[in-house]
């Protein structure tokens, strides 16, 4: 059973990537999870359009669509890992780490946590998308200003439809949260 709701949330950390390997018309198949130190910040923005219908002079009927999230993480430095595997980043002979114009970039998932007054929560996007890292970096003067790497992504549906989930410290799937892709069958839901 979960512990108690939070009233506050702060802090991220333990960002871990899993390459999706395969994409199938129904399914998405995983590769091996590595982790992504160095988190600084994460930003989810909804994406997706109100429709609104009008009728009587009035909106009538309003939805919302929802298309996953668009969001910017921010990390210390990226690592060889997300590089390679996911930006598609090929490594020479030599170790130098190489991007070409016609790299190949990799879906994923990505899943992290967020802390709170009382318990933490820990979420994972099933489809993400990335772009290439924001790379910024100054002279150094009397206080050294740390550089950091800004990759702005977009997290859609998986074929099934699920988008995010998560789980919060104390219940039956936080504890091996990072070792594979948080999944359930719709029949549990």
């Amino acid at each position: 059973m979960a512990g108690e709701a939070n009233k506050v949330r702060f802090g991220l950390s333990n960002v871990h990537i899993f390459p999706i390997q395969k994409e199938e018309a129904d399914k998405l198949t995983y590769g091996e999870v590595f982790k992504l130190p160095g988190a600084v910040s994460l930003s989810l923005d909804p994406s997706g359009d109100s429709n609104p219908f009008y009728a009587d002079d009035v909106i009538y009927y309003n939805e919302f669509t929802n298309n996953g999230y668009e969001g910017e993480l921010e990390i210390a430095t990226l690592n060889e890992d997300f590089e390679t595997k996911v930006l598609g980043y090929t490594k020479d002979k030599n170790g130098a780490i190489v991007e070409n114009v016609n790299a190949r970039a990799n879906n994923f998932a990505m899943a992290f946590e967020f802390n709170g007054d009382k318990n933490k929560v820990r979420h994972v996007l099933y489809k993400v998308s990335a772009s290439r890292p924001k790379l910024e970096s100054n002279t150094k003067e009397e206080k050294t200003k740390i550089g950091t790497d800004k990759i702005k992504f977009s997290a859609i549906p998986d074929p099934s439809g699920r988008i995010k989930a998560k789980v919060m410290k104390g219940s039956e799937s936080y504890e091996n949260f990072y070792k594979k892709v948080y999944t359930t069958n719709e029949s549990e839901v």
